[in-house]
């Protein structure tokens, strides 16, 4: 009988494990497909995002962090291209994404002329304030700003000689005041509700460039904002003592912008906040996770590395000091105590189109799952 219970028990864990992996699988893909056209800010992609989320949250069961919605409302500047991306070197047409991507602060253009060489990989036309600059690996970003010239980044395997010649036909638009939201959650403590533990991620990405090429974003960070409504599903179901907080910014990619202003405008009392996790590049981790501010937060640091020896998770927590590469520095910055965690290993891709759900592997998944629920459960005892 014994026996039985136990390969019962098994069943009943393999079993969840595989819908963790199935749940995780379908959301990636949901998150980094056209319809959502990287959760940018063409094609209504990052609103069409903040809206999925808010739904997900509504169906587990989470209260909203304030009042009855979801969304914490707030806007900047960014400089878009929803039309026309044509760029053609030397009379080649180059696939935008693949061949080329244009500087996030470029400005429109419809021009063509004859390139002078600056150096090795400088290219200028100046008639037309058009630079060509030569990269072993395409990777985009957003500008809040528009400049007066237009660059062109071309991927150096797509050209076959010198670049002499350019033609382009790209179309921009600056948007004041982009109007996006953070979308807050929780789940109420059942014995210290005003002591929170808070998971954040981003789910903005780059959007689109033109009109027919979009950034998936399936690692950076529909991977993170996946495993966030994993916990969020799973606390939902599960309360803790203390209340677990669910933050999904917008404006990561413009500048951790989401994270700034809640900072600046919290909806709880940032003192109320006992820990928070932060969650980026969650899609991997066949070589371990890093933590940032692990040497800040030596006690917890210690803490998580026990968690994860005892359930024998991940191969390797790796340390890291203070940096302010995502949306946890503001908090710290705040005096609250933070940690962002990415996984390493897996797929090179970023900021490129080729980040993307089909060669996201997922397979730390469900331990980095465990390792979390972990870490909180022991968290609370201290």
């Amino acid at each position: 009988m014994k026996l039985k219970l136990t390969l019962l028990c098994c069943v009943f864990i393999n079993c969840a494990l595989a819908q963790d992996s199935i749940f995780a699988r379908r959301m990636v893909d949901t998150l980094t497909s056209p319809y959502f056209w990287g959760r940018g800010y063409t094609n209504d992609g990052m609103g069409r995002a903040g809206k999925f989320i808010s739904a997900q949250f509504k169906s587990y069961g989470l209260q909203p962090m304030k009042g009855k919605d979801y969304m914490q409302e707030f806007s900047f500047n960014v400089n878009t291209f929803p039309g026309k991306m044509e760029v053609a070197i030397n009379g080649l047409a180059l696939l935008p994404g693949r061949d080329f991507i244009v500087g996030p602060e470029s400005q429109g253009a419809k021009a063509q002329g004859k390139l002078v060489q600056q150096d090795s990989v400088t290219f200028v036309n100046a008639e037309n304030r058009i630079i060509v600059s030569l990269q072993n690996k395409l990777t985009w970003s957003v500008a809040q700003e528009l400049g007066d010239y237009t660059v062109i980044q071309v991927d150096k395997k797509a050209l076959k000689g010198q670049p002499s010649a350019v033609s382009v036909n790209i179309e921009n638009k600056l948007i004041n005041n982009f109007k996006t939201g953070n979308i807050c959650a929780l789940v109420k403590g059942t014995a210290k509700p005003d002591s929170i533990v808070m998971f954040t991620g981003h789910y903005d990405h780059l959007g689109g460039m033109g009109s027919n090429t979009y950034f998936p974003g399936a690692n950076d960070n529909a991977s993170g904002i996946t495993m966030l409504l994993s916990l969020a599903k799973y606390y939902a179901a599960h309360p803790q003592p203390y209340t677990v907080a669910f933050m999904c910014f917008a404006g990561e990619e413009a500048g951790i912008l989401g994270s700034k202003y809640f900072t600046e405008h919290p909806l709880v009392p940032l003192s109320s906040i006992k820990f928070l996790v932060n969650m980026d590049i969650m899609g991997t981790g066949n070589e371990g996770i890093t933590v940032v501010n692990a040497s800040v937060y030596p006690k917890q640091f210690e803490l998580l590395k026990q968690v994860n020896a005892q359930g024998n998770y991940l191969v390797k927590v790796y340390s890291r000091g203070k940096a302010a590469n995502s949306d946890h520095y503001w908090f710290t910055e705040k005096g609250v105590p933070a940690f962002f965690i990415y996984t390493m290993g897996g797929i090179k891709a970023y900021h490129d189109v080729f980040d993307i759900s089909k060669t996201l592997p997922l397979n730390e998944y469900n331990d980095l799952f465990k390792l979390l629920v972990d870490f909180n459960t022991q968290l609370q005892k201290q």
